[in-house]
């Protein structure tokens, strides 16, 4: 969200926390601002019953032409680990394959930069230490600096330093009962990232148009808010996917309220600009945000007589610009934007892509809203289409998040490999960004699954192309290889449903913003047991590694034989180089390692907790390569040994024991000859987690984890 030099601290134009709620607020006054009325609010915290009800019936035939209206509502700043890093069944705090940092700790012990560490803390316990209410944290730094101070170049280990320590705070499902149900009766998506790393504008640049391109005028890349001051920017240039919807004859609708938070990105395009200047041209504002700040503030006399001036304006318009205005820039009153969807719902006016823009109040900011207080909205908006049987039938909803604030999560996002075109920015990768949640709400993706496939905010768009066929040619070739266009959330054969007891729960009354601090007597925390039915994911990514002793270089063999390319990590743990590398692996990549010491160790993480570790002497003379078999579920190892005395390999499962093959197994090589052995993981649904090693060599280890796909729903690992 917005920063300024004293992030979290009211500015001089600040109006102290607990006022009344003012739609005249700008953004920036907003986010020092609390819901005075919060304590009057109630917010359902399950599922509207009419949701339940509509579960009841089957989803409609036909696939993606069965649906006829796709809703998105971005909220604001969350991490998917601050919120979901305890639910059972996803990639969260209980991740196996969580990366170590250079100091040999695991990610989730973050340092705190005088030799300590922090680790993830619940913010229920931080508030009762503080005497302090949980549902309303500050915001902490989002900005473009401080979100590559945090990443530190790939290696992961600066979060605390660059935000506080607050970032390692969570939520779980005594805190966001609404939002586990929510996620738990349809889809989560679990690698669901930002598109920046970065704060608001340029994410959402990529929500409403797939790519942040430059401040004009000027060579500097847009990575920042520079669009917030509306009068001295001049917009953005390039096309927005709503206008290629417009152009190619689609329905669609923004729908804001007078205080939009300045979350409608449309209107910092140059088009919508010299739109809304000529409808404003009756008045004295500039701006749609200052029209409509002036409009929330004013007496009601005052506020007839504005919007008088505004329809005069509006008249001027051509059919053309008219059109953009109502469907773009028009807002409704604030309060209305849930009713006013509703009522569109009910009189069939429903368009075929809605934007839905909260106001500050319901953005579920961390510094302006609370994870309780926006649930009602999103409660409101799934009850109008569920009251409709026909349209929920027809209807996706994606409810997703801009940013992750300055929150911490776990997983380190695919960035593009060095040298990738429009990726970079002062040799600084543009992304993708933390991960952030991401619920898919229809009826074809009920049954509490979990989608693993790796998406951002292009994803979204990519989604409608594929449904519509408009297609947006300001996306990246890189950003169309990494991530999904989310179909593979969805599930249009047989859907199993799953229906809570319904619950009821309250916004708490405002008492100030506060920073979470860690407690004295910090623990790892502990995820939930369990699985969850996991959809079918397009990788089937492998990694071998061969050793010349004489050259002391080690040569690692990528291969990937699914059908979406599988973005793998590169980790140097023994300083075979400086930081990460990045590899998108469609086919094969080979990268061959100098090796400058006596000892190697490398780690490779790819998507759906895939990993393998390569570790040894340059003088060994023992190897692993595998092969994997996705169809049986099997892994293949060829186990060689280059050396001229017999070596006994020894393999062991970490993990999926009890469901799989569950001894160590023990296979001695003559010298100068490869061994072959057999992982049987069908038992397992696919998973498999062990590692070899040689007997009387201590140094020499390769771990292998990951999942056989074979193209049917699994579960989770």
């Amino acid at each position: 969200m917005s920063q300024s030099p004293n992030s979290g601290s009211p500015g001089p134009d600040a109006v102290a926390e607990g006022g009344p709620l003012r739609a005249a607020l700008s953004r920036r006054r907003m986010l020092t601002l609390a819901a005075g009325t919060a304590g009057a609010v109630t917010a359902a915290s399950l599922l509207p019953p009419s949701v339940r009800t509509a579960l009841a019936s089957p989803p409609q035939a036909g696939g993606l032409k069965a649906i006829k209206h796709v809703v998105f509502l971005m909220q604001e700043n969350r991490a998917f680990d601050h919120y979901y890093g305890t639910m059972r069944g996803v990639r969260g705090y209980g991740d196996r394959t969580a990366i170590t940092l250079r100091d040999g700790n695991s990610v989730l012990r973050q340092p705190d930069g005088h030799g300590g560490g922090v680790l993830p803390f619940p913010v229920r316990k931080a508030a009762q230490d503080a005497h302090k209410e949980p549902q309303y944290i500050g915001d902490l730094d989002h900005s473009w600096s401080g979100g590559h101070s945090a990443w530190a170049g790939g290696w992961y280990n600066n979060w605390v330093p660059a935000k506080s320590p607050a970032t390692m705070a969570y939520y779980d499902r005594q805190d966001l009962p609404f939002h586990y149900e929510l996620a738990e009766t349809f889809t989560i998506c679990d690698a669901y990232h930002a598109s920046v790393h970065s704060s608001t504008s340029p994410n959402r640049n990529y929500f409403v148009s797939g790519y942040t391109g430059y401040e004009p005028g000027t060579g500097k890349r847009a990575t920042g808010n520079d669009a917030y001051d509306e009068v001295g920017h001049a917009g953005y240039s390039w096309t927005t996917y709503a206008e290629r919807l417009e152009r190619a004859g689609r329905s669609w609708q923004v729908y804001h309220e007078w205080d939009n938070f300045q979350d409608n990105n449309l209107e910092f395009f140059t088009s919508f600009k010299q739109i809304a200047r000529k409808a404003l041209s009756a008045t004295q504002y500039k701006t749609m945000d200052a029209f409509y700040g002036a409009l929330g503030g004013a007496d009601a006399a005052t506020r007839k007589d504005l919007l008088t001036k505004l329809e005069q304006g509006v008249a001027t318009l051509t059919r053309a610009e008219k059109s953009l205005f109502d469907r773009a820039l028009r807002r409704v009153e604030s309060g209305a934007l849930a009713s006013t969807f509703r009522a569109d719902v009910a009189a069939g006016r429903l368009p075929q892509v809605s934007y839905l823009v909260p106001s500050s109040a319901d953005s579920e900011h961390p510094g302006a809203s609370s994870p309780v207080q926006s649930a009602r909205l999103t409660y409101e908006i799934l009850d109008a289409l569920a009251s409709h049987p026909d349209v929920w039938a027809s209807t996706v909803v994606f409810i997703t998040y801009d940013e992750n604030d300055g929150l911490f999560d776990h997983v380190p996002p695919p960035v593009p490999p060095a040298g990738t075109r429009d990726e970079f920015v002062d040799g600084q990768p543009l992304g993708l960004g933390i991960r952030v949640p991401m619920t898919v709400v229809s009826p074809w993706t009920a049954g509490g699954y979990v989608c693993s496939q790796v998406f951002d905010h292009s994803s979204l768009i990519r989604f409608t192309e594929t449904w519509l066929g408009v297609r947006q040619p300001e996306i990246s070739a890189w950003r169309r290889k990494v991530s999904g266009d989310l179909t593979s959330a969805f599930d249009f054969g047989t859907t199993k449903r799953r229906l809570d007891a319904p619950a009821a729960g309250t916004v708490p009354p405002f008492a100030g913003r506060w920073h979470p601090a860690p407690p004295a007597d910090q623990k790892m925390p502990v995820q939930e047991q369990g699985v969850r039915p996991a959809r079918p994911l397009p990788y089937q990514p492998d990694v071998s590694a061969r050793l010349d002793p004489a050259t002391k270089t080690l040569t690692l063999t990528m291969t990937n034989t699914g059908t979406a390319s599988a973005h793998l990590t590169v980790y140097p743990y023994a300083g075979e180089f400086a930081t990460p590398q990045h590899f998108d692996v469609d086919g094969a990549e080979t990268l061959s390692v100098k090796l400058n010491g006596g000892t190697y160790r490398l780690v490779v993480t790819g998507p759906g907790g895939f990993l393998r570790e390569f570790a040894g002497e340059v003088t060994g003379q023992a190897a692993v390569a595998s092969s994997i078999h996705g169809r049986d579920r099997r892994v293949s190892l060829s186990l060689v040994n280059a050396g001229p005395k017999p070596v006994t390999f020894v393999i062991a499962p970490n993990a999926y024991a009890g469901t799989g093959e569950s001894r160590p197994r023990k296979v001695t090589v003559a010298g100068r000859r490869t061994g072959k052995a057999e992982w049987k993981a069908a038992a397992a649904h696919g998973w498999y987690d062990l590692t070899v090693t040689v007997a009387g060599d201590p140094a020499f280890a390769r771990r292998l984890t990951g999942h056989l796909q074979n193209g049917r729903p699994s579960v989770t690992g």
